[in-house]
């Protein structure tokens, strides 16, 4: 999860309590709207301003899986946003927490944040922070758990990969859903099946079958500037390996990206080697329980993101 918010101070602020629907920054009031009653176009608009590689559809897709607030000013312009992914009773990510630069350092994006815990009730919560949103989150009493590597370029062939005889690989059968969101469960540690489901319908997908099981998976789909590999789950680097070495051959010469938080081994140098290379990272951070998806010791996990809004 991304938010162009580097502050906490409430320089220009005037709010009676955190969770109010209106703020008043310097000479102008923010109201609150729900965030699927916005024009896609005003979305895309915000996300541009601060850089961020985000679709019109990549918000409506979005919008389909998750909730959120946005922040609006007196002449309809959309100047936040953040949203909420709840996976299950316990627990949901948070992500496109967004102001716009003339909000930073305004108390906008804790307005927001404080939106957002106060519609999750008592769930765990997880996200992604830039290096300028982190001091928020630690003033929140998210904690530090691992560095996410976005690994992104212009595709190159594969080096030469050797896979073991006893695999076979093939695209994911929409009757496999179930056996893919178990899967997913035990590494991401919640159950995100109706985010599959969905990414299923809009990705390539690339299934490794070890004596007739699934025993590790990759998506790829449109987003951004080309195409994103995720989520990516697997017991060892070289499952993780031989489940996206096909999507990067099919995307050679195109932009690809893949969100990891490996950072040495084999998975890490393939997709250096594949021309995926480290442009930026964030912090995975958590308010309440740890997932196994950053837990030492894991046995299958997370290779890949689905995104770092989605986790």
């Amino acid at each position: 999860m991304r938010c162009s918010c580097p502050k906490t101070a409430s320089r220009g602020l005037r709010l009676s309590e955190s969770a109010s629907d209106s703020l008043q920054v310097s000479s102008f009031r923010l109201r609150l709207a729900d965030i699927a009653d916005v024009d896609l176009k005003h979305l895309h608009t915000l996300s541009i301003g601060v850089g961020w590689p985000h679709r019109a559809e990549d918000w409506q897709f979005l919008r389909e899986v998750g909730k959120g607030v946005v922040a609006i000013d007196d002449i309809g312009r959309v100047l936040g946003s953040a949203m909420w992914f709840a996976y299950d009773t316990d627990f949901a990510t948070v992500g496109m927490v967004i102001t716009s630069p003339r909000l930073q350092a305004k108390g906008a994006g804790q307005w927001l944040m404080g939106h957002v815990r106060s519609r999750l009730d008592d769930r765990d919560l997880g996200l992604n922070a830039t290096h300028a949103a982190r001091r928020l989150y630690l003033s929140m009493n998210f904690k530090p758990e691992a560095i996410v590597y976005q690994c992104q370029g212009e595709a190159q062939d594969p080096p030469a990969f050797l896979s073991a005889s006893d695999i076979v690989l093939r695209p994911i059968g929409p009757e496999e859903l179930d056996t893919i969101a178990d899967l997913d469960e035990i590494a991401f540690g919640a159950n995100r099946r109706p985010l599959l489901e969905k990414l299923l319908s809009q990705s390539r997908s690339i299934a490794l079958l070890r004596d007739g099981r699934i025993a590790a998976f990759s998506l790829c789909r449109p987003f951004g500037r080309g195409h994103v590999i995720g989520p990516v789950v697997a017991e060892t680097d070289d499952d993780a390996i031989a489940v996206i070495r096909g999507h990067i051959i099919e995307h050679k010469g195109a932009f690809l990206r893949l969100d990891t938080r490996e950072k040495k081994g084999p998975f890490f140098r393939f997709l250096d080697d594949c021309g995926l290379s480290v442009f930026d990272t964030v912090t995975s951070m958590s308010l309440g329980r740890k997932r196994p998806a950053v837990a030492q010791g894991a046995s299958t996990k997370i290779y890949g993101l689905a995104s770092h809004t989605l986790g």
